[in-house]
């Protein structure tokens, strides 16, 4: 008998063509509250700017509402793109969701600015170029700010103090596409989480060794935590699982060629697309690497994706051209975990 995988759920709130921002929100919370009653271990959202089909842009507020939304399932951020912001924020942000929700709240933490140059520019105004480099000494500060580490010699928990957010810290994971992220996670003692769903790889399991090998016991954790996000999709059959995963495929080709961001197109735009060799061919591969196809082969992709990688989590990422597909995802999925 195989052994169950702990499953958790990433959504973008996804704006479809035609549909409102209000609308992918309530689809969201929608999908959370399935998630829940599924009992799936956690639902993150992630903080993207500037992008038409991502509703997410404020996590901490988009948490909330999530989380007043269901019973059980830890909500949080996969991620906040920490160098968009002042730790001080950050902190406080997520220790009044703490303050409100209690143990239920996850903070997973981000390098990358989630956005293009000149939105991210405006994003940090007055904050210098080096923020994105200066990323390990905002997760120290933002660990400082909740109590988790001694006050800085700078002040911070000592003579200044997040309110809320000393005392009342969520479950800080550290997120990354990268042995940068891997290396650093391991070095603060702090959990893993790798974006597999878009910088995946046959590689992918090197970063898991990295993050093992360079772990240091912390005040937050005495032995490596791991997860790793795939992209996922159940239909009747590969066939349809592919065709049902165009309208996704269609919008990364247009973000990996240079195209403007765009909602996620229609079923019916993305199969009249006039696909090039090389786009067919980067679709693929997209899909090879993640777990596209019927539920038996969906299944096997996610249990040798735990396996390759040692990931203690797995975090789904539900595809597809409308919300009934990917509410089929998750439901089937969730055999997993049981």
């Amino acid at each position: 008998m195989t052994s169950p995988i702990p499953l958790s759920v990433l959504d973008l709130a996804s704006v479809y063509e035609g549909m409102s921002n209000a609308e992918a929100i309530r689809q969201t919370i929608q999908t959370a509250q399935v998630a829940d009653a599924l009992g799936y271990e956690r639902f993150w959202v992630a903080e993207h700017h500037g992008m038409p089909a991502v509703a997410s842009s404020a996590p901490a507020v988009l948490i909330g509402a999530i989380a007043a939304a269901t019973e059980r399932i830890r909500v949080g951020s996969g991620g906040v793109m920490l160098p968009n912001h002042s730790s001080l924020v950050v902190a406080e942000q997520f220790g009044t969701l703490v303050a409100l929700h209690g143990d239920r709240i996850d903070l997973g933490l981000g390098r990358a600015p989630g956005t293009d140059q000149l939105t991210s520019s405006v994003l940090r105004r007055g904050a210098g170029p080096d923020s994105v480099d200066d990323f390990p000494n905002q997760v120290v500060e933002l660990l400082a700010w909740f109590g988790t580490i001694p006050p800085l010699e700078n002040g911070i928990g000592s003579k200044l103090v997040a309110v809320p957010g000393a005392g009342d810290s969520p479950q800080l994971w550290l997120l990354g596409s990268s042995g940068f992220s891997a290396q650093l996670a391991g070095m603060l003692g702090l959990p893993f989480a790798f974006a597999h769903h878009f910088a995946g790889s046959d590689d992918t399991p090197a970063a898991f060794e990295l993050y093992r090998e360079r772990f240091e016991p912390s005040a937050l954790l005495e032995k490596p935590r791991s997860m790793v996000a795939v992209s996922a999709l159940v239909a009747d059959d590969a066939a349809q699982a592919e065709r049902l995963a165009l309208p996704n495929s269609l919008l990364s080709v247009r973000l990996r060629f240079g195209g403007r961001p765009t909602r996620i197109p229609s079923l019916a735009e993305a199969e009249a697309h006039e696909w090039t060799t090389a786009e067919t061919v980067f679709v693929t591969e997209r899909n090879r690497q993640q777990a596209v196809g019927d539920i038996d082969h969906v299944t096997r992709r996610i249990r040798a994706l735990a396996d390759s990688t040692g990931a203690d989590e797995v975090l789904i990422a539900p595809q597809g051209p409308d919300l009934e597909t990917k509410l089929r995802t998750l439901r089937e999925v969730a055999t997993l975990a049981r």
